[in-house]
């Protein structure tokens, strides 16, 4: 199963990336390319170093070796607001929104990077300050309403419902007008029609916003749904890549997550 090499098709390629903490391995040489305009599914056991190679792609963690390019530049290293501002969005594991802030206000913090406004004249409250805060207000609720949250824009984030809660950081992440997004277990949590609602919802990122997206997920109806791509890491090395039903039948990967045994039992039952 060999991963796209044409250098114009991939939007994010990393190569041999590594990361230690101390004596420990979590991602081992791991190579992985993400194609243009596709959904990419990183999965694996817990602890298999998906979360820790996310950080190393967004620059919360520095890899300790290895290089990784974004659009043709090397943002190895680059502090997280720098990957945001080239076009990287991202979700995360555990929510992180403001919670006392407004569903609005949260999506109007994803703007940051891109507004233009100095210190100085935000103090003095100019009138294109007042004008670029006005047009921010404006797509936050287009935004919003495309995330499906459109009339909840005034209540406090902490008083949204979890799925609602999750959704409203797709639309923060979005406010950054990511070419890339990451989604960090994105439906974790989420009962059975949340997260079929959530997989349509992705779709329609992929297909209307021309959007790139990276995606965690361990629920594998939503990823062997929506996903045109899947790897898999265990112990920090990846030991699968390719497409859905490919990877589903992959001994080592069903080895990962159920053991040698029930590989051993699949194959005496001549399911394997």
């Amino acid at each position: 199963m060999s991963e796209p090499t044409a250098v114009e098709d991939n939007v994010l390629v990393a190569e041999d990336i590594r990361k230690e903490f101390g004596g420990l391995v979590a991602v081992n040489n791991v190579s992985f390319a993400v194609p243009r305009g596709k959904v990419v599914s990183l999965i694996g056991p817990n602890g298999a170093g998906k979360t820790t190679f996310f950080n190393m792609l967004t620059g919360v963690y520095k890899p300790t070796a290895g290089r990784i390019m974004f659009l043709g530049t090397d943002v190895t290293g680059k502090p997280p607001h720098a990957i945001t501002a080239l076009g990287i969005g991202r979700t995360f594991q555990n929510i992180r929104l403001f919670q006392n802030m407004s569903a609005q206000e949260n999506v109007m913090v994803g703007m940051h990077a891109r507004m233009k406004a100095n210190l100085f004249n935000s103090i003095l409250r100019t009138p294109g300050v007042r004008k670029e805060e006005q047009q921010a207000r404006e797509r936050a609720n287009e935004l919003l309403d495309y995330s499906g949250l459109g009339r909840k824009g005034g209540e406090t984030a902490r008083n949204l419902p979890y799925g609602d809660q999750r959704r409203l950081e797709v639309a923060r992440a979005l406010a950054t007008e990511p070419q890339l997004l990451l989604l960090d277990e994105p439906t974790a949590g989420m009962n059975p029609q949340e997260s079929a609602e959530f997989t349509a919802f992705l779709y329609k990122l992929r297909d209307e916003q021309a959007l790139t997206v990276l995606m965690i997920e361990h629920d594998m109806r939503v990823v062997m749904g929506v996903s045109d791509r899947v790897s898999v890491l265990d112990y920090g090395e990846k030991i699968a890549e390719g497409e859905p039903k490919d990877v589903q039948k992959n001994e080592r990967v069903i080895e990962a997550y159920l053991g040698k045994a029930a590989v051993e039992d699949m194959k005496r039952q001549g399911l394997s």
